[in-house]
């Protein structure tokens, strides 16, 4: 035991935690970097709730909408939980929030989890929205 001791000691005092002070740094600060995205990952692989309601985002392109619907029902929402999205109707904490992306010329659909809603003064743009936080759940190609 005193003899793998010695070499344990010895591993130790070559590596000059003192000469090697960046290098630790680095490493500290990519191991931390990697942990959080692979918890980042596990947190995502989150299943749909088909239950929920969704809010479908068309960004001006209605054309789109049978085939967005039509994408929605294959993931097992019905289709009277498939709600138009609009400035004052914002979800709640658990909905999903669905939408073409990226406009103009959007060629798949994202799906995200609404995780919080705060009170807002709407704005123009977003309305009320704009105090939707929400996390990407998955997204899935249009045609």
């Amino acid at each position: 035991m005193a003899r793998e001791k010695g070499k344990i000691q010895l591993i130790i005092e070559r590596l000059r935690f003192d000469e090697f002070k960046v290098l630790w740094v680095l490493f500290a600060i990519g191991t931390i970097f990697y942990i959080g995205v692979i918890m980042d990952q596990i947190e995502t692989g989150v299943k749909i709730d088909p239950k929920r309601d969704v809010y479908l985002f068309l960004h001006g392109r209605a054309d789109l909408r049978v085939e967005a619907e039509t994408i929605l029902v294959t993931l097992g929402f019905p289709k009277e939980n498939i709600i138009a999205a609009s400035s004052e109707n914002v979800g709640g904490v658990g909905d999903y929030m669905a939408m073409l992306w990226r406009p103009p010329r959007p060629d798949q659909i994202k799906i995200q989890l609404i995780t919080e809603v705060k009170d807002v003064e709407p704005d123009k743009m977003f309305g009320l929205w704009k105090g939707v936080l929400k996390k990407d759940i998955d997204s899935f190609p249009l045609k």
